[in-house]
């Protein structure tokens, strides 16, 4: 059995937590905290923005004030920051490879790719001459190798970066 004593510490302190969780959870969040990094650089940290929409692999998904928490991981796709609320807010959009996405319950959303390019940095001739060449590569490579799955992914990433920019690569 507990001593009266430690029940004095103990009993306040858990009151006290409590009523700050309630109190965290009555605040309504008005933006999202966005902290978006490559292994080189932060490229947003603590930034206040709108909605961040993400290529999650199991579909693009928006996250805005409030949103639930939700871990995800990336698929090759356009990463959209909308900055203000409405149809003159300012959106920029990077392509990206992949990585994760955390959304956390207090409106903080971490982005964490390899890499990321903005859409108006993409060359279109670039990424066609990158797709034929991971083309030839995989189908020079023998089947089931690793070469031939290195060739598969950078088609994959070089046919997402020429849809993201308007481009159908077959």
């Amino acid at each position: 059995m507990l001593s009266r004593s430690v029940l004095r510490k103990v009993v306040p302190r858990t009151f006290q937590r409590a009523a700050m969780s309630a109190e965290a959870a009555t605040e309504v969040a008005t933006s999202v905290t966005l902290n978006f990094c490559v292994p080189t650089e932060s490229l947003y940290t603590g930034a206040s923005v709108y909605q961040v929409i993400i290529p999650g692999s199991e579909g693009e998904y928006g996250v805005s004030a409030g949103h639930v928490p939700y871990v995800a991981q990336l698929k090759p796709g356009v990463l959209q920051i909308i900055h203000d609320e409405g149809a003159s807010g300012e959106t920029e959009k990077y392509f990206v490879p992949g990585g994760y996405a955390i959304t956390h319950p207090n409106s903080v959303t971490d982005v964490v790719c390899p890499e990321a390019v903005k859409l108006d940095d993409l060359d279109s001739s670039a990424i066609q001459s990158q797709y034929e060449a991971a083309k030839s590569a995989f189908s020079a490579a023998v089947a089931g190798s690793v070469e031939q799955a290195e060739a598969q992914i950078d088609m994959e990433v070089n046919r997402a970066m020429g849809m993201a920019i308007g481009m159908n690569l077959s």
